[in-house]
């Protein structure tokens, strides 16, 4: 069925029913089933044949502002999240836009499941279009470069920590010999589908928890 608004909630009725998600927190296909990463995928992929917006970068930029919640992903830097040390697990991760300035933040919530310990990583980066046949802005793609990576305690067995927020700040990684990128392949007001150069996908709903 070629319905946006059909499809965007047969996904999410399909991600809610997964455990991992119930808190939250992104899926990925790490530990999925088959069958279900597949169904995903077709979900996915009709939506993006019905993109609103098939040239985002050109008439519908502004509706990359604002915050984002990511829902499912395929990413590795992603998927490493499900394997935090001290036992810390990934709460819900956002990405904040500010297309005015052409920069963006990455926000990924962490908890003890025993509340002993919270905080947050936080990763910053900016972004223009990318250009096609080296001259001609792409409609589409973007390049991402990123800079500093944060992470914060917020609290430590129920207490506030400001001091050691942030405690480490360092520089955060870029692709070896090549820019990241990433293409925007559906976009409407409340839905983001985007595919990075690698193939991952990204799958994000539009977010005013952190106003």
């Amino acid at each position: 069925m070629n319905n946006p608004l059909y499809l965007k909630e047969k996904l999410q009725a399909l991600l809610e029913k997964i455990p991992a998600h119930r808190d939250g927190s992104p899926v990925t296909n790490l530990k999925l089933d088959t069958n279900i990463t597949t169904e995903i995928e077709q979900l996915t992929t009709e939506l993006e044949s019905i993109n609103p917006h098939p040239q985002p970068l050109l008439n519908a930029i502004s509706l990359l502002d604002g915050a984002w919640q990511l829902q499912y992903s395929t990413a590795r830097e992603i998927r490493s999240l499900d394997s935090l040390p001290l036992g810390l697990k990934v709460g819900k991760v956002y990405q904040v836009i500010n297309v005015a300035n052409k920069l963006f933040f990455n926000l990924a919530f962490v908890q003890h499941p025993l509340r002993l310990i919270s905080g947050h990583v936080k990763v910053t980066a900016s972004f223009e279009p990318a250009t096609e046949d080296g001259s001609l802005p792409s409609n589409q793609r973007i390049n991402v470069y990123f800079d500093k990576r944060y992470l914060s305690i917020e609290k430590i067995v129920g207490i506030g920590t400001p001091q050691l927020n942030p405690f480490k700040v360092v520089s955060a990684n870029n692709p070896l010999g090549r820019t990241a990128t990433l293409d925007i392949t559906y976009l409407d007001e409340t839905c983001r589908i985007g595919r990075g150069g690698d193939g991952s996908l990204f799958i994000l709903t539009k977010s005013d928890d952190l106003l």
